[in-house]
């Protein structure tokens, strides 16, 4: 990427009489936006250096070239990619500050620069400078608006922005309290969505605001069905786009689809960078867990061999010692065990309840294993007869509440919610101290219960019930969803 930035240098150093430094949304700054964004990002780099030779004042080029670093560190996660990009944040934000403060695009562009290396300081654990980079960015927004209200693209990072701030997690509201930064899930969403349906196809940074859309409605607003039918809709092709097909995947294991989420990666596999990104992999063993399919292994141990990062790295061990553990491969079964202890990091939930289970030395009982799993991938029928040939009394406490709590999960997807509310409160009554988080979660999905229900009072009591449990498993991720639901009930 370093050509890109010393190919601008150069061009501009040259001495013409009509220098003038521009944004232009040229038609090769939308086609190479379009590769990047299908994860296609040497293809996006070819199309960028054409435009600068062609264009070598055209700052837009400059902007978009970052969406190469940012989406290939969060995809990747790899260090040394990192220590050999970091510099293009300063040299990249040099050179847009050189351009008219009498366009929209200029504190637009500064402030998307901003945003995409705080997503990255947040993947590299680096908190502080991630937030001090939002911020920076949040302002500019700020501005932007107020000297260009009309201007559609601000919509995109400010919804974004002010969505994530509405839903901080407590250890990080004295950030947002010291700088000053206030947001509102309803208000932020709301952006996002006039923005895109205001504009059409062919819109500048459309792309990206729809994925911001995506993950926003799906886990801050509660509106996961929505989500489901539009990723799956002729609207979200995956049709030779790496990109989408992760996000339509991602989303399909969220929402217990574990099979679509197989068949998109199946299909994925097809396309020419697949092999790139390591993270796909990791997804397909995923997918295939969720069908007690032994091959799963053979993916994640190739997400291993290839992948570079550390996050999900001790929640691939875990799954590998799962799936040797229901195999009865004890041995094997701790070998991938102590490689929890020792590999990766605890940057993400995920990995931070791999270690916990490490250092616990305690496997769930079999049946509640497969029932976990099965439930998880949306095989509900299948996971709720492995559950009723279980004798309750004969299991541990843990197993218990587990098992309480897969009833619950399980007879809420099938629409019986007296049951399901049954074994919530059964859960929340022996959990609520616990570590583990199936109270905690249990209540939230009490309270996404009531408030599709219309029952306000009742779903505001479990969602600050849920906010009221701490030192829990994935305490970052349920508390989040909590505090959303509250924001959108107290709105």
């Amino acid at each position: 990427m370093r050509w890109l930035l010393l190919l601008f240098l150069v061009s501009v150093s040259q001495p013409t009489y009509s220098q003038q430094y521009v944004y232009d949304y040229s038609p090769l700054c939308s086609k190479a936006y379009d590769q990047y964004m299908s994860l296609n990002l040497s293809a996006g780099n070819a199309t960028i250096k054409q435009e600068l030779v062609n264009n070598p004042y055209n700052l837009m080029a400059t902007y978009l070239a970052d969406y190469e670093d940012c989406l290939l560190l969060l995809m990747n996660g790899d260090k040394r990619d990192y220590q050999q990009r970091e510099n293009h944040f300063d040299e990249r934000l040099e050179l847009l500050e050189k351009g008219t403060k009498h366009s929209p695009w200029h504190r637009l562009c500064k402030a998307g620069l901003y945003f995409h290396w705080a997503l990255v300081h947040i993947r590299f654990g680096e908190n502080l400078q991630a937030a001090t980079t939002f911020r920076r960015s949040f302002l500019l927004l700020k501005e932007n608006a107020k000297l260009f209200p009309d201007f559609p693209q601000n919509q995109i990072f400010l919804g974004t922005e002010e969505a994530v701030v509405g839903t901080v997690p407590d250890n990080y509201q004295w950030l947002a309290s010291i700088f000053g930064m206030k947001g509102d899930v309803k208000k932020g969403v709301a952006k996002l969505n006039h923005f895109i349906n205001t504009g059409n196809e062919h819109t500048p940074l459309r792309t990206e605001a729809i994925i911001f859309q995506i993950y926003l409605k799906f886990y801050l607003l509660s509106q996961q069905e929505e989500v489901w039918n539009f990723v799956n809709s002729l609207r979200f092709s995956t049709n030779n786009n790496l990109l989408h097909s992760f996000v339509k995947a991602n989303i399909a294991l969220n929402f217990r689809k574990a099979d679509v989420a197989l068949q998109t990666l199946q299909n994925a596999r097809q396309i020419a960078d697949y092999n790139k990104y390591p993270i796909l992999d990791f997804e397909t063993g995923t997918a295939l867990l969720h069908k007690l399919d032994p091959e799963a292994a053979t993916y994640f141990l190739r997400f291993l061999a290839r992948f570079r990062g550390n996050f999900f790295v001790k929640d691939a061990y875990q799954k590998l010692s799962f799936l040797s553990y229901l195999q009865k491969n004890l041995s094997q079964a701790a070998y991938y065990r102590q490689q929890v202890l020792k590999q990766g990091s605890k940057l993400v939930d995920a990995d931070k309840q791999a270690m916990r289970f490490a250092e616990s030395n305690i496997c769930p009982a079999p049946a509640i294993l497969e029932a976990r799993l099965l439930s998880d991938g949306g095989y509900y029928q299948v996971a709720l007869q492995k559950l009723l040939d279980v004798d309750a009394n004969k299991l541990s406490l843990v197993d218990r509440l587990e098992y309480y709590f897969r009833l619950g999960r399980i007879y809420d997807e099938l629409d019986n919610d007296s049951k399901s509310i049954q074994f919530y409160t059964t859960t929340i009554q022996y959990g609520r101290s616990r570590p583990e988080h199936f109270a905690a979660r249990s209540a939230l999905q009490m309270g996404m219960m009531y408030e599709r229900k219309g029952k306000k009072n009742d779903a505001l009591r479990c969602y600050n019930d849920c906010l009221s449990m701490r030192g829990h498993d994935f305490q970052a991720n349920i508390d989040q969803q909590a505090k959303a639901g509250l924001n959108r009930l107290l709105q």
